[in-house]
């Protein structure tokens, strides 16, 4: 599967551009920072000579109490025997929660992908490519926290950076 990563590049700065003028109006009516939540994502992965690690941070405008939409950026880093990856990219999130303690979302998600495999006694493979992820999610949360799972709708075994298409998360905004 081919990345038009130009595409891509117009869709992102067409939804920050939309999101960026809601600022302007709403500002005029309340305090625009006042709806805006920040945190995101972090986590540690550990075990059978493997590391891996993840940090998300993201910013939120939430419009009501229901919904919230916004952007987030995200590296990445694995480390297993002969194999390492990083990953960088940004995302466009979407978040609504028909009662307080549920939270579904939606997430586009564009990552750059640096792999490379390390063969004894031959060359070494490496790659490096785009991998779009499409993912909805629900989760349940307490307060400033969210548990819940998400699922890759984009999914392809071969180019994902997750191990499968249902990812786990845990989200703090504040």
């Amino acid at each position: 599967m081919k990345v038009n990563v130009h595409q891509n590049i117009k869709i992102v700065v067409l939804v920050l551009s939309i999101l960026f003028s809601l600022q302007k109006s709403y500002s005029q009516n309340n305090d625009f920072w006042s709806n805006v939540s920040f945190g995101g994502n972090l986590g540690i992965g550990v075990g059978n000579d493997t590391f891996s690690g993840v940090i998300e941070p993201s910013a939120l405008y939430n419009f009501n109490e229901q919904f919230a939409a916004g952007i987030g950026i995200s590296f990445g880093y694995i480390e297993s025997n002969n194999f390492t990856a990083t990953n960088y990219g940004g995302s466009l999130l979407a978040f609504y929660s028909p009662i307080r303690e549920i939270r579904l979302s939606l997430e586009f998600q564009e990552m750059g992908v640096s792999r490379t495999l390390e063969i004894e006694n031959t060359v070494d493979l490496k790659e490096e490519y785009w991998y779009p992820s499409l993912f909805i999610g629900a989760g349940y949360r307490i307060g400033n926290v969210s548990v819940g799972i998400r699922y890759d709708l984009l999914y392809d075994m071969d180019k994902s950076i997750y191990g499968n298409a249902y990812v786990p998360f845990v989200g703090v905004f504040f």
